[in-house]
Parts: C-alpha cells; sequence; structure tokens
C-alpha cells in the first residue's frame, strides 16, 4: 500500500465493537469512497443485532470495506465486498487481509453486472444474508441516475433468505415505501447521511 499511499491521504476509522474492536480500518481520500460515519454504524448493528450472528453480510460499493468488516466483527459468518475503484479494492484488499482475510471475499467490478450472479449464488446457498447498499452520492458528476440504478439492483431480491436490505444514501432522497417485494421498515438521519430499512413481507 506505500505506492498508494504516496498518491492518495488515507484516513482511518476503527471497528466499533465485536472480536476485532479497535482495529483500524484505512480510508482513501478519493470522489467514490466516503467512510460511513461511526454513529451510523453503531446505530445499523444495534438495529440488526443477533440477527447479523453466523449470516452472510453484501457490502456493495464497498470502499474501504467498514461495513462488511464490522459485520464480521459481530458475527457474521462471511462478508461480501463488491468495488470498482482500482484505488479503493487495493485498500479493500489490505484491510481485509489485515482484520479477516478467511471469512472476506472481494469481487472487483460494476457492482450493476456483478450482483445478478452472487445473488444467486447466495440465493442457492439459502444462508440468512444482509444486503447493504452505499452508492456513491448523486452529487458527483455522472452518478445522477445512482439512485434509479440501486432501486432496480434491489428489486431482483425477493427470496426469503435475504433477511434484510439497508441502503445508505444522502438524506434529501426519499427512498420508495416498496421496491419489489421489498417493503420499507423505517428510516434513520445522520446529518447528510440516512438509513433505510427494507424487509420481504411474509
Amino acid at each position: 500500500m506505500a505506492s498508494i499511499k504516496n498518491r492518495v491521504k488515507i484516513f482511518t476509522t476503527p471497528i466499533i465493537a465485536g472480536k476485532y474492536k479497535g482495529k483500524k480500518i484505512a480510508i482513501p481520500a478519493i470522489d467514490t469512497t466516503r467512510s460511513s460515519k461511526s454513529i451510523l454504524r453503531e446505530s445499523l448493528f444495534n438495529s440488526i443485532a443477533y440477527d447479523v450472528v453466523d449470516a452472510n453480510f453484501v457490502e456493495l460499493f464497498s470502499g474501504s470495506g467498514s461495513v462488511g468488516l464490522e459485520a464480521l466483527s459481530r458475527g457474521a459468518t462471511k462478508s461480501y465486498f463488491l468495488e470498482q475503484n482500482p484505488t479503493a479494492y487495493k485498500i479493500l484488499q489490505d484491510n481485509i487481509a489485515n482484520i479477516a482475510p478467511d471469512s472476506s471475499y472481494v469481487l472487483r467490478g460494476d457492482a450493476f453486472e456483478l450482483f445478478g450472479s452472487l445473488y444467486k449464488q447466495l440465493k442457492a446457498e439459502g444462508k440468512d444474508t444482509f444486503f447493504y447498499f452505499d452508492p456513491p452520492f448523486s452529487i458527483r458528476d455522472g452518478m445522477e441516475d445512482i439512485y434509479d440504478k440501486c432501486i432496480n439492483l434491489i428489486a431482483q431480491i425477493q427470496d426469503p433468505f435475504a433477511k434484510r436490505v439497508i441502503v445508505e444514501h444522502m438524506t434529501n432522497i426519499d427512498m420508495p415505501e416498496t421496491i419489489g417485494k421489498l417493503t420499507k421498515q423505517k428510516r434513520k438521519k445522520f446529518g447528510k447521511s440516512s438509513l433505510t430499512y427494507y424487509t420481504i413481507e411474509d
């Protein structure tokens, strides 16, 4: 990671709780990546609590992997990370190597292209799975339709193994009440960012 450090400023954030508590996650200061605030991550894992234990966790648009690695620290069996940006991908790999290499799986590329095959794999496994979507904020150039594209992607999630779908998004965006078979459960605001939770109704 030395060459990246020479070109990109690196910040760190600690894992909040669990077996990796206090371990540092490196975060590159690049346009497509930001760290999910500690208060937001803590609220997220307070909400899903012990349900994440022994479950799978999928973090799309992973960046540094701070949410998926926190999930592993709190008892998730496996975390899957999808990331396209080459700088973020390299730092994500280093974070995983330093924290949880044996239970982390990284897919490099466009989440919109990779998600379908990963979803089929997880559906075949049938294990409880959490899906966390954290797309780049739409204020960035070329991201104007990012939420429409994410909603279309989320609509593919329609099977009971999907325990919960969580979207981190700009607070000034109102996510739909329903997406396919998913129904909005709640929304929590954290300044410029919000979390919206969806579940599949029986």
